[in-house]
Parts: C-alpha cells; sequence; structure tokens
C-alpha cells in the first residue's frame, strides 16, 4: 500500500503508531466535537508536527461542509495522510473503540459506576477540555486572523452562530465567511504557502469510486431493506442515513437517531434517554452512541452483533467521503481563488471555534470556582509549561476528583 508520503511503500508500523495515537486520544478526548479539534491540534501540528496549521485549518473546513461527524472525519484524513487506507482504518478505530467499548457495556448492563456524570473526575475533565480548546483557538487565531479582515469574520462567525444557535446557522455562516474571504482576503502569501502539502497517495479513480459507492447505498439501502424486509438490512440502511445526513456531528444527530430508532419502535423510549445520558460521559465521538442503540434495538440484531453493524452503518459514509474528496484536495485548495475562499473559511473555523469555546465547552465545564481553577491550571500548563494535552488531561482528572 502507497503512503502518504513520497509515494513510499507503508509498512505496518505506520498504521500501528496511528492506531496507537489515536487510542491514546479516544480515551482521553472529552468535551464533544469541537474539544475533540483542540486536541487534535495539540497532538498533531504543534507536538508531532505531521502537518501545518493552515493545512489543519483547511482539512477542518473542508469536514464542517462535510456530512457526518466532522472531528472523527479530521482524524480519518489525518490517519490516511500518514498511512494510507490502513490509517485511516487504525485512526478511526483507535478514536473510536474505547467510547464504543464503554456504551456497548452500559447497554449490557454490565457497568458498575452508575452515573458517573457528576464525578469529580469527569468534571475535572470537563475543565481541562476547556483549557485544550482555548488554546487551540489562541494558536489558531494567531495563524488565521493576523489582520482585521479575517478577526473580523471570525468574530462575524462566533457572533451569527452564538445569537442564531442551530446547525443550519453554522453551515450557513461558514458559507457566507467563504464568499466574505473571496471578496475581501488576499491569497496566502508565499511565506503560508511553504508549509509542507498535505498529500494523500490515492489515485483519483478511488476517489470516484469511493463516492460512486457512498450514492449507491445511500439510495440502494432503503430499496433493499423494503424489497427483502430483512431486519439487519433495515439496521444499516437507519444509521446509514443517520451518518450521511447530519452535518456538524455530535448533538445535531440526536434528532435524526430518535426519529429513526425511538419514534418507528426500534429502540425503547427510556433506553434511548438512559443511553444518551451515558453517552456525555464519555470520551470520544458522540456517534459511538449508535453502539448501543445497535445492542438494545428489539427487533433484528441486537446485543454483540447489533452494536458493531450499527457503528459501521453510521461512520461509514464518513470514511467514503474522506477517501471520495482527499485525493482532489490538495490541488484545490492551491487554486488561488479557492485559496481566497479558504482564508475567510479558516477565519470562519476561529470564530466557530471560539463560540463553542463558550457554549457547550466553557459553560458546561466551569460550573464553579473550584472547576476554573482546574480550568485555568490546565492552560497555564499547556501554554507556558508545554505539557502534553493528554498529560493535562489525566492531570485535570486527579485534581477535579479532590476539588470537585
Amino acid at each position: 500500500m502507497l503512503s502518504a508520503e513520497g509515494g513510499r511503500r507503508t509498512d505496518f508500523g505506520a498504521p500501528l503508531l496511528v492506531l496507537l495515537v489515536f487510542l491514546r486520544l479516544g480515551c482521553t478526548s472529552f468535551g464533544g466535537p469541537v474539544a475533540h479539534l483542540g486536541y487534535f491540534r495539540a497532538e498533531f501540528v504543534e507536538r508531532r508536527r505531521w502537518l501545518g496549521d493552515r493545512a489543519y485549518a483547511d482539512l477542518v473546513a473542508l469536514c464542517q461542509f462535510l456530512p457526518g461527524p466532522a472531528s472523527s472525519q479530521v482524524g480519518m484524513a489525518i490517519g490516511l495522510q500518514r498511512a494510507g487506507i490502513l490509517g485511516l482504518v487504525a485512526a478511526w478505530l483507535g478514536f473510536t473503540l474505547p467510547s464504543a467499548v464503554l456504551l456497548f457495556g452500559f447497554a449490557l448492563g454490565v457497568s458498575t459506576l452508575g452515573d458517573v456524570s457528576q464525578a469529580g473526575w469527569v468534571l475535572g475533565l470537563k475543565a481541562a477540555a476547556v483549557a485544550v480548546v482555548g488554546h487551540a483557538v489562541l494558536g489558531m487565531a494567531k495563524s488565521l486572523t493576523p489582520d482585521a479582515r479575517r478577526a473580523t469574520i471570525a468574530v462575524g462567525v462566533l457572533t451569527v452562530v452564538l445569537l442564531v444557535p442551530g446547525p443550519l446557522t453554522m453551515f450557513g455562516a461558514m458559507a457566507l465567511a467563504g464568499i466574505a474571504g473571496f471578496f475581501v482576503c488576499r491569497s496566502p502569501s508565499t511565506t503560508e504557502n511553504d508549509e509542507p502539502r498535505f498529500r494523500v497517495r490515492l489515485r483519483p479513480a478511488v476517489g470516484w469510486l469511493s463516492l460512486a459507492v457512498f450514492v449507491m447505498l445511500l439510495a440502494g439501502l432503503p430499496i433493499l431493506a423494503v424489497f427483502t424486509g430483512n431486519a439487519t438490512v433495515g439496521l444499516i440502511d437507519t444509521f446509514y442515513r443517520a451518518g450521511s445526513f447530519v452535518f456538524g456531528g455530535g448533538h445535531v444527530v440526536l434528532p435524526l437517531l430518535q426519529a429513526e430508532t425511538v419514534q418507528t419502535g426500534l429502540v425503547e423510549p427510556g433506553a434511548f434517554l438512559a443511553g444518551y445520558g451515558a453517552a456525555q460521559a464519555e470520551p470520544g465521538p458522540l456517534f459511538t452512541f449508535a453502539a448501543l442503540l445497535g445492542a438494545v434495538t428489539t427487533g433484528g440484531p441486537s446485543g454483540l452483533p447489533g452494536a458493531p453493524i450499527a457503528l459501521l452503518a453510521i461512520f461509514l459514509p464518513s470514511a467514503l467521503l474522506v477517501m471520495g474528496v482527499l485525493p482532489f484536495w490538495e490541488r484545490l485548495r492551491r487554486a488561488p481563488r479557492v485559496q481566497r475562499v479558504l482564508t475567510g473559511v479558516n477565519s470562519g473555523v476561529v470564530g466557530l471555534l471560539a463560540a463553542a469555546l463558550y457554549d457547550p465547552v466553557f459553560t458546561a465545564g466551569v460550573t464553579n470556582a473550584a472547576s476554573l481553577v482546574v480550568a485555568a491550571l490546565a492552560f497555564v500548563a499547556l501554554t507556558s509549561w508545554k505539557t502534553p494535552a493528554w498529560a493535562v488531561v489525566l492531570g485535570a482528572a486527579g485534581a477535579g476528583a479532590l476539588l470537585l
């Protein structure tokens, strides 16, 4: 298999490294999709330097416009860039597995922790998310909004997203940021373009094939489910559509999942609500809630077969779209007109992250004076002491257990 760099063949060491890095992130990344992007930036831009700030921001911007969980798609793309398709699978598996296993255990009733949403260590992790996201916003603002025009676009997006909340508002604000960038921003300077390119060694044919499979499954699964009456096909169709029609990820997917599972009688309302509560205390992507729902379905496969079927089905659209778009992305993002649009969108990303830093990250993570102290200590550890994000998270969990 070809790697992302220089056309070298990928050995199994590269996917294994990707797996281990994302497994650690999957165990420590609390705070939702925006916080995940902060953890990713700390790990891959600052610590490992796998890509530059602009390439990372461009990637985040791209994934904001793709349906599915944006943070998971960013992770898949980084895995693909580092170690090919095996790297994509490794990144997804590492980041997803911890929360999926925990939620599957909750579904089976084997959890002995009870409701841990208000446990001190969980509150400490939420406070750490404030520091991580704040650090990411500060760093991205310095590099992506260095002038008045770009800073104004960022504040405009922040204003719209906070005053008119909703997934469609977020999508529209990012689109307007791109339009504003096209008209008022200049293409990045030569210095900004000197950072390493974000290359993936996938042939365009693989990209077109991935997009074709995405569309065929989206159109074909509902027909196949109706004509065969097969419960397994119906379960795959339910979660594949959920992963295909939701922009932004996170909590945005919940209304669609409720409509597809609770209102159709596939999942009991009490199980859905209890599982949703448990998902709030888990690290990693909220889309892993699908594993719990697949395990508690009242019709068709459930338990151990149902959980992985639902989990794979809800993430499959994201993987197909990432593989479909990235072979063309580097050439597209280097075009001068596209660069002006992306300059505006990247400024919008800063505003979007800043808005999310306030709500839900800060509002959920800082609830009293003690949690503010934990968040402040975590922020100083990240910015002044250059402590790795994973160590800050573990320290915040310990501080939370003592203080909160």
